[in-house]
């Protein structure tokens, strides 16, 4: 009676079943039922339980057809467009559109005729290799999607796993160790998920491939007619190519970036042991600037946006320009230009790096090889004379930093040493303007035998701007409890991280915060003998300086001796903080040898 019933209800107008692919279809369920109960590892009571229930199912499918059929063809669709939505999924969110779906995929053409072909052990196993592929596949676009939004660029898995414990640091720092905790499981409960549901997809989508195996190749031939059709015509729909390989084409894509990123480890390892001031004795290091108090600042994610941009430009504009003349009333003069930072949106030390080393270190694998040898940095070239003291002031420093040697730096103060006793801005431990006060007192106000060379990190611009600091006065810092009432009174960071136009807008201020307290602290502060330069890391995320910014960073010299300007005129900066348009680009790794040889230093290169 079971099987009669079943074979009435096939034969129902519009089911379009035939009553031998149903028998099939029923002798395979069968089929699985039976090996699923004579192969499974448990004990007997579990084998005994699985058959209970695969009877009851079979049962419910006979009472009810055509409900058992309307879920079978829901979980087959649903299968279908989980698989096929897997393999035209775009890496960027921008291409995150309807129209990007509009496509036939080569790999589902190839999978289904792989699966036609093979028999039914291997084909489940076919179909499980295939489903982790999907998962892989799913896994690196959402993580481009990820780095492309923040860092401007895909993800590199010989590289990039590295920053995501930083990424958790972030996270925690900016919204709580709770969301962190959570978003850290949350990523790793959704990998599992995607896994079980894809593979579970794929070995849905083989067995009713199998079970209507004449039509199934009748239609992987048609779609492999129209695939092969539409590539060799360049056909389009919505503006893309209807023959798609974008699944392949990403997977492709990341291997070579992974090989080539293998080799360039070697080949950078190479290259950072030849060195153009490698052999420069020390009396031929930096002649012209004997005497002088120099500042190296950082200013994090001071880019060109932040000049630029119509949303952000006109209050940071505004505060370049007053802080311009503040200046010069306290007879300060200064040259400003363009650099290409190696970084872009975050991992601020690779700007850092490649400034100081000279080397273009666009990832963590180069940082690490350089950090670790003994290639010269501008900073040690000012320990190497002799002729001066050495600090670093990091107040984002909040563990062992063992490349202050690399550095050459003779004292590093980081977020412990500074004596802060207020609230954390989100990521930042401390204002700008508290750290660069704890600076005077500590380290540059005090009477010592050798001017300074400083390597001095600012962090309140640092994402997700919010809360920011306010500029307070300056004899009122005391150990920075008073910033407690305007952390309290500022944005949360929740609430800016979710809004691109609040994010530009707060960024912006934040820019213009630290411009007003490094300006404001070099006007109470710089002697004749002073010479800051300042530059910005990198650009901020590309939600705020938009698609396809520069990676330019706005740099400038300051000085009251006119004689340490004249020295890179032949530069041809722009006369004030703010560089012009068309001011001079130049890669942020030639830096170095600019102010190296600009200050009498003698090129003694060193060979590999």
């Amino acid at each position: 009676m079971p099987v009669f019933t079943r074979s009435s209800d096939a034969s129902q107008p519009g089911d379009g079943v035939s009553e031998a692919e149903e028998e099939q279809e029923g002798g395979e369920r069968e089929e699985d039922g039976r090996e699923a109960a004579a192969s499974g590892p448990g004990p007997a009571p579990s084998r005994t339980l699985l058959g209970h229930r695969l009877t009851r199912l079979r049962a419910w499918r006979t009472r009810h057809p055509r409900t058992a059929r309307t879920l079978r063809l829901a979980t087959t669709a649903l299968a279908a467009a989980l698989v096929l939505g897997a393999l035209l999924l775009p890496n960027t969110l921008p291409a995150l559109k309807a129209a990007s779906f509009a496509r036939v995929p080569a790999e589902a053409v190839i999978g289904a005729v792989v699966v036609l072909a093979l028999p039914r052990r291997p084909r489940l196993v076919a179909a499980v290799l295939y489903g982790l592929g999907l998962t892989a596949l799913t896994t690196v676009n959402l993580l481009d999607m990820g780095f492309n939004e923040y860092l401007g660029r895909g993800f590199n898995a010989a590289l990039d796993w590295d920053l995501l414990p930083d990424a958790q640091a972030y996270v925690e720092d900016t919204l709580g160790g709770g969301v962190a905790t959570a978003v850290t499981v949350g990523a790793v409960v959704l990998v599992l998920l995607v896994a079980a549901v894809m593979v579970a997809a794929t070995i849905r989508l083989a067995h009713v491939l199998a079970r209507h195996r004449v039509r199934a190749t009748k239609g992987a031939l048609i779609a492999g007619t129209v695939w092969v059709t539409c590539s060799a015509l360049g056909l389009t729909l919505f503006g893309g190519p209807i023959a798609s390989e974008r699944g392949a084409g990403a997977l492709r894509v990341h291997a070579q970036r992974t090989v080539e990123s293998l080799r360039d480890e070697a080949a950078f390892a190479r290259q950072s042991k030849a060195d153009t001031f490698g052999n420069t004795p020390p009396g031929e290091l930096l002649p012209d600037l004997r005497g002088k108090d120099v500042i190296f600042t950082f200013i994090e994610s001071y880019g060109r946006s932040a000049i630029e941009d119509p949303v952000m430009a006109p209050g940071v504009d505004r505060t370049l320009d007053a802080s311009t003349a503040a200046l010069e009333k306290a007879g300060f003069a200064a040259r400003s230009g363009w650099l290409t930072s190696a970084t872009y949106g975050g991992s601020s030390w690779l700007g850092h790096s490649t400034t100081m080393s000279g080397l273009w270190i666009d990832n963590q694998r180069r940082y690490r090889t350089v950090s670790a040898g003994d290639h010269l940095t501008l900073t040690k070239a000012f320990q190497k004379t002799g002729a001066w003291d050495t600090v670093g002031v990091m107040p984002g420093v909040q563990k062992g930093w063992p490349e202050e040697k690399w550095y050459g730096l003779d004292k590093l103060y980081d977020a412990f040493d500074l004596g802060y006793e207020g609230p954390k801005f989100s990521w930042s431990t401390m204002p700008d303007q508290y750290a660069l006060e704890a600076f005077q007192r500590q380290v540059h106000g005090k009477k010592r035998d050798k001017p300074l060379m400083s390597f001095v990190i600012l962090t309140s611009s640092h994402q997700p701007w919010a809360p920011i600091p306010k500029m307070v006065g300056w004899d009122e810092l005391g150990d920075g409890s008073v910033f407690d009432a305007i952390q309290k009174a500022g944005n949360k960071a929740s609430d800016v991280i979710t809004d691109t136009t609040k994010s530009r807008e707060e960024y912006g201020k934040s820019i213009q915060y630290s411009v007003t307290s490094l300006t404001q602290w070099l006007e109470r502060y710089g002697t004749d003998d002073t010479v800051l330069v300042f530059l910005g890391d990198h650009q901020p995320i590309a939600r705020v300086s938009g698609n396809g910014a520069s990676r330019d960073v706005p740099v400038s010299i300051v000085a009251k001796d006119p004689k340490v300007l004249d020295k890179v005129a032949d530069w041809k900066w722009t006369e004030g903080l703010k560089p012009d348009r068309d001011a001079p680009v130049w890669k942020m790794s030639s830096f170095r040898d600019r102010f190296l040889k600009a200050f009498g230093s003698t090129p003694r290169p060193s060979k590999g």
